[in-house]
């Protein structure tokens, strides 16, 4: 009786018919072997013993043949039968090596991948919110998980040496140099110094008593006692005073201050991107900035507080760190969408690593095929192959029936045109 929650459920009533079919067609045959030797005596009477007898011999020879394949014919264990379950690793081995060989073949590969269209597909993917947002809350989810495996003492020991090294060669200052001169030219650079200005000023406001008090100080050290006593309070306000008045003149709109300070990046920008031994100096400033105690630490603690946020982010409903990764999924969709040159890019990338991974591939899938039929169980081998190719057997054996049939009435009417009387 076939499980109900067999998948093969269909195959196995299919198979069954056609073996039922083939094995009645052979009784048939028996039979009419059979009703031959009842039959008046006569040509008519032996034409039909010989087609029969035939007919009988070849679908018995058949059903011999397609049996030995899966088992012992009869459960005997005659030799050269039960091929499959005998040949079991070869079999596996040889349908690897087919598969990868035959199957998956370079030329075939690409002509496969010539035909998708990779970048409308995952086009799609990231502009359909069904499928977007899953994505991107997939991905949102490990991030803490990625975030966390940094801040393990070993993997920081380990960034802490590794990250001078990446960030302090004389590729750094080529990367900088880039980074510059988009600032520039967006303008953006003038905008960071205006950021420093208002910072320098908010810190002279608020720590004014203690620039005060150092500068009097320092008076006091140069001038003597007297002169600081007299002096120094007086030259501290006025340094402030005037140190202010020059930050207040530095306006967006006209100052000597911003023109050195454009024409000094472009000039930096320039030497970065010719001179090496300036790209090597900036390199090993970088270099020795990021390997402070004081940047590392002040590093680790952004580093925690990021991975706090975007912990206490993903745990709210409406995440807005999954926002952004869906939102960047779509921006990259409608840049799929109207960017001819990155779709081809896209396409020639994608076929690129498959052509490079598809000889290691076809290695591995070989072996992988190879090493799942080694460990199926001989029973499962034979159901699975019977199921699959046991419909055509069956055909054989119907076929073998029939031509064994027509074949030997057309021997014993040639014979007996031929000789007479023949003896069938």
């Amino acid at each position: 009786m076939i499980p109900i929650d067999d998948p093969d459920a269909e195959a196995r009533r299919t198979l069954a018919r056609h073996r039922a079919f083939a094995t009645a067609l052979l009784v048939v045959m028996a039979a009419l072997t059979l009703a031959s030797y009842a039959l008046p005596p006569g040509w008519p009477a032996d034409l039909l013993q010989a087609s029969a007898k035939a007919g009988f011999v070849g679908g018995v020879a058949d059903w011999f043949a397609v049996t030995a394949l899966f088992r012992h014919p009869l459960g005997l264990p005659i030799p050269h039968t039960a091929i499959i379950p005998h040949q079991k690793a070869r079999l596996g081995q040889a349908l690897g090596s087919f598969v990868a060989n035959h199957v998956f073949t370079p030329a075939e590969v690409a002509r496969v991948l010539g035909r998708l269209d990779l970048p409308g597909i995952l086009q799609g993917v990231l502009t359909d919110p069904e499928t977007a947002r899953p994505a991107a809350a997939a991905i949102a989810s490990m991030l803490p998980q990625l975030l966390a495996s940094v801040e393990d003492g070993r993997a920081r020991r380990v960034m802490a040496r590794m990250l001078p090294r990446l960030l302090g060669g004389a590729a750094t200052g080529q990367v900088l140099a880039r980074a510059l001169r988009g600032l520039v030219e967006g303008g953006r650079h003038q905008e960071v110094l205006g950021f420093l200005l208002v910072q320098m000023k908010q810190i002279i406001t608020d720590k004014e008593e203690q620039l005060r008090s150092a500068i009097a100080e320092r008076v006091r050290e140069q001038g003597g006692r007297l002169v600081g006593w007299a002096l120094g309070a007086s030259i501290a306000r006025r340094v402030l005073a005037t140190l202010m008045a020059e930050l207040d003149k530095i306006t967006p709109e006209s100052s000597e201050l911003r023109d050195a300070f454009d024409e000094w990046t472009r000039r930096e920008i320039e030497r970065l991107e010719t001179d090496p031994a300036r790209a090597a100096e900036m390199g090993a400033m970088v270099r020795q900035f990021v390997a402070h105690e004081a940047v590392q630490a002040w590093m680790w603690d952004v580093w925690a507080r990021l991975r706090r946020t975007v912990e206490a982010d993903l745990a709210r409903p409406n995440s807005h760190v999954v926002g952004l990764v869906e939102a960047g999924f779509g921006n990259l969709g409608q840049v799929l969408a109207q960017d001819e040159q990155a779709r081809a890019r896209l396409q020639r990338g994608a076929e690129a690593i498959v052509a490079g991974l598809l000889p290691a591939a076809r290695a591995q899938l070989a072996s992988f095929i190879a090493g799942v039929v080694a460990h199926w169980d001989t029973d499962t081998v034979v159901d699975r192959l019977e199921l699959r190719v046991g419909k055509d057997l069956q055909y054989v054996r119907v076929n073998g029936t029939l031509v064994g049939f027509l074949v030997g009435g057309l021997v014993y009417a040639a014979l007996r045109a031929t000789f007479g009387h023949v003896s069938f």
